[in-house]
């Protein structure tokens, strides 16, 4: 992604890439962005330390959302051959926010925080149709599957591609949040 980045911004722009936790404040940036892991970070200060990051008016923005397959037969087939496994592969929302809801996390902590402003949340639809190894290549990258010990991970794709057909059709809406940081009184 900061390959693409690089690609649309000013020659002179500084990219850095690095892990939340790696980065420290003091150099402040006028873009943070976290793509599909904002849920891994420790929740405790994380729109603090987000804030020290940020230069006064600097965007911080989040893309992410769920994988789905258009097929609800399909669906559930996969649901069956990952239940004895996992009861779900969604990842739940940070603060409790249900799917659905208009503004989704981390949009509704953002608007909740005193150092944030001008959030704003868009979706973005994006269908496509993979093989079956393809979509549970896709899965491997989920945190539900992520977080079993690779015995089950191996266990439950096996099922998964023995569940579904040649190509299946999914449903990846990104949902991107930005918020801009408040600028200092």
């Amino acid at each position: 992604m900061l390959a693409e980045l690089r690609k649309h911004v000013p020659a002179g722009a500084k990219t850095v890439q690095a892990a939340f936790e790696d980065l420290r404040p003091g150099e402040r940036h006028g873009l943070i962005f976290a793509a599909a892991a904002l849920h891994w970070t420790n929740p405790e200060g994380r729109w603090s330390r987000v804030t020290a990051l940020l230069e006064p008016g600097g965007v911080f923005a989040s893309f992410g959302g769920p994988v789905q397959l258009a097929d609800p037969a399909v669906e559930d087939a996969v649901r069956a051959a990952r239940a004895p496994f996992l009861e779900s592969d969604e990842v739940p929302s940070a603060d409790g926010t249900p799917r659905g809801h208009d503004m989704q996390w981390p949009g509704t902590e953002l608007q909740r925080s005193e150092w944030f402003t001008d959030v704003q949340q868009s979706v973005i639809e994006r269908r496509s149709t993979m093989s079956s190894r393809d979509y549970v290549g896709l899965l491997s990258t989920i945190s539900a599957y992520l977080e079993l010990p690779t015995s089950e991970q191996e266990q439950v794709y096996s099922r998964i591609l023995q569940a579904v057909p040649e190509r299946v059709e999914i449903a990846a809406d990104i949902i991107v949040h930005l918020a801009r940081r408040r600028c200092e009184q």
